[in-house]
């Protein structure tokens, strides 16, 4: 065996029952690993709000070793890969459903994102059940709580790394 065999898929084998259930563990680990999820807000000319939510689950990669981008994408059946000035490729997956249906997929497998995960999920069913413009005024609070907690949660994570420079 040669190069990186942490997370490869066969030794995961023996716990899921089906190509599936590996092929969503393996990805799970990924987003663990190598991925982000984010609630922002963006501005927007148009609607009452001006503002609108975006829902975002990303996988990076050196873009020297991006085929698994590529299979992950294949997995999934949908996403965007970009490849970035810093010689970084990424795998964007936007979209209320589109990201709904991939984290209730993912949630089971997740170990250090769990948390997060089921915030963005908890978003999506808002964002998928009632138009932006027919949010109440209890949705708004609680999109933009867990859009604080994302916040909250990156800013102590550069003060980690901030910390342990040091």
């Amino acid at each position: 065996m040669k190069g990186n065999t942490v997370g490869s898929r066969s030794k995961i084998k023996r716990f899921c029952r089906n190509n599936d259930e590996i092929n969503l563990a393996y990805i799970a680990g990924f987003l663990d690993g190598d991925g982000s999820l984010m609630v922002q807000i963006k501005k927007r000319k148009d609607g009452r709000l001006k503002k609108r939510f975006m829902l975002t689950i990303c996988f990076y990669q050196d873009s020297r070793n991006e085929k698994p981008l590529f299979w992950i994408k294949n997995i999934l059946g949908i996403g965007f890969i970009s490849r970035r000035n810093d010689r970084m490729t990424e795998l964007r997956i936007n979209g209320y459903a589109q990201v709904r249906r991939i984290i209730k997929k993912l949630i089971p497998y997740l170990k250090f994102k769990k948390e997060q995960a089921r915030a963005l999920y908890n978003s999506s069913d808002i964002l998928v059940k009632t138009k932006i413009n027919k949010l109440t005024k209890k949705d708004l609070v609680k999109l933009v709580i867990i859009f604080l907690l994302f916040k909250i949660r990156i800013m102590s994570l550069k003060e980690k790394r901030i910390e342990e420079n040091y």
